[in-house]
């Protein structure tokens, strides 16, 4: 079974997001973004629920800075996730297996992350020129 979570960092502490807003709007310049929000996907494999629970707020999000989600929240914006490629290193991923080994003194699990990105005020054209900025082919790919 695959357990999925959702991790975004709070209001105040998404310095990714708003450092990105800021890259596309003075490098790609693009002026309308109302709203950027990225969104950190887990999929966990090789463990039981019980566990993957207890995962959530010590492995995967700090409750201080952090909200999770059973499913991905909804949004006015365009929506879309970015994901490595098969054969290429996933760092947040292993090391999120490795705390969880770790923890549990069992068998690794299987780790796979995400980047959603959730962004409001762009044209299609804007938001293929973001894809592009954000895809690199050689080593990710768009996520289902």
């Amino acid at each position: 079974m695959v357990s999925r979570i959702y991790v975004e960092k709070k209001p105040g502490f998404d310095v990714e997001a708003q450092q990105l807003k800021g890259e596309l709007t003075e490098i790609l310049g693009i002026k309308g973004i109302e709203a950027l929000r990225i969104i950190n996907r887990y999929d966990v494999e090789g463990i039981d629920e019980e566990l993957f629970r207890s995962c959530v707020p010590t492995v995967f999000s700090e409750p201080q800075v952090d909200v999770t989600y059973d499913e991905l929240p909804a949004s006015d914006g365009a929506v879309f996730a970015v994901e490595f490629l098969p054969g290429q290193f996933d760092q947040r991923a292993d090391s999120a297996v490795q705390c969880i080994q770790l923890a549990t003194q069992h068998e690794r699990p299987t780790v796979a992350s995400a980047k959603v990105y959730v962004i409001s005020g762009v044209s299609d054209e804007e938001l293929a020129r973001i894809k592009a900025h954000l895809i690199n082919p050689v080593e990710s790919m768009e996520a289902s």
